[in-house]
């Protein structure tokens, strides 16, 4: 192995070694059989099952290959950055400042070829403006919920979560990359309310 190629392995395994850390980041949803919170590795790795296997619900001009990549990159920022629940009262600029410098730090461990690319992946997720990202980003807030309903209620009943703040903070993104999935999620949402005698 020549010299330059040996220095790109080094930086692709330095890259590589530093995302293993966004397995200690831990975010506010319960996994599925409320034994424990989830880290944000697991969730990535979960989401892009949830694109493999959502796949259909996709529009014409979404490109699943495309989604997964995102969904897999979206939050190494949180190694940084960590974890930034919907539910919480937060400084959204200054988290935003935040993720922009864990994503120069992170991506800049790469070969310049595929910092640029990575990134450009990661800043088309956080954009939301093409139908591929509008549908990562409906992805990345339909499955909390469905982890939520799930565990029996997880970060809802932590952060003492209304109906309508689901619908706020949640649906809005969902539906829209994801209608089909909206339908479906708000359907069981209204359930799980209305068997706890509340539909605020």
């Amino acid at each position: 192995m020549s010299d330059r190629a040996l220095a790109r392995l080094d930086q692709q395994i330095a890259f590589l070694n530093e995302a293993d850390k966004l397995k200690t980041t831990i975010r506010a949803t319960n996994l599925c059989d409320n034994s424990r919170y989830e880290n944000s590795a697991e969730h990535s790795w979960h989401l892009t099952l949830y694109a493999l296997v959502l796949a259909d619900q996709a529009g014409p001009d979404v490109d699943i290959n495309l989604v997964m990549r995102m969904l897999i990159l979206h939050d190494l920022v949180e190694i940084d950055a960590g974890d930034n629940p919907i539910f919480a009262d937060l400084d959204h600029a200054a988290i935003a400042a935040e993720e922009r410098a864990a994503a120069d730090r992170i991506f800049g461990l790469l070969p310049n070829d595929l910092r640029d690319d990575l990134r450009a992946v990661w800043e088309e997720f956080e954009a939301a403006q093409t139908p591929s990202a509008q549908f990562a980003k409906s992805l990345d807030r339909f499955q909390p919920p469905m982890q939520n309903l799930q565990s029996g209620g997880g970060s809802w009943t932590d952060f003492n979560v209304t109906q309508q703040q689901i619908y706020e903070r949640v649906g809005s993104k969902i539906e829209i990359g994801a209608p089909g999935l909206w339908d479906y999620a708000k359907a069981r949402i209204a359930t799980f309310f209305r068997e706890r005698g509340s539909d605020k």
